[in-house]
């Protein structure tokens, strides 16, 4: 049995990349794991954010974001289906990191190209340039 790794940020893009995933996985008996990867500013977060609680867990909310998408996108019961992966990290990289071993990484994109892709640093650019398995981009 295959695994298909998947970049799940919540866009629209993204959204189109699982479910392209989950029918490919369907056809082919492999297990989908859902990435949802998250990190600090650049710059100092707490200088950026006086007054965050304490209690404030960025991993926390990137887990609920990334079930949110999934019960959105595919229903309580296909949500259940897919192994849900939570990393601190550069999404690319996450993605990239997780691909080892992989069948296949989907990632979605929201159509920026050239230099407007390189300026705002493309994941599907990055991870099909540096992927250790075959990838598909699914467009928005």
């Amino acid at each position: 049995m295959g695994r298909i790794v998947v970049g799940v940020d919540g866009s629209d893009a993204s959204i189109k990349a699982l479910h392209w995933a989950v029918r490919q996985a369907e056809l082919t008996g492999a297990t989908v794991e859902a990435v949802n990867s998250w990190e600090y500013p650049a710059t100092s977060w707490a200088s950026m954010m006086p007054g965050m609680p304490e209690d404030f867990d960025p991993q926390a909310l990137a887990t609920v974001s990334l079930n949110e998408a999934l019960e959105e996108a595919l229903g309580a019961e296909g949500a259940a289906a897919v192994h849900k992966i939570v990393v601190i990290g550069n999404p690319a990289q996450a993605l990239l990191d997780r691909a080892q071993g992989a069948d296949l990484l989907v990632v979605g994109a929201r159509g920026h190209t050239g230099l407007k892709a390189t300026l705002l640093g493309s994941v599907s650019l990055h991870v099909t340039q540096h992927a250790p398995c075959p990838v598909t981009v699914v467009r928005d």
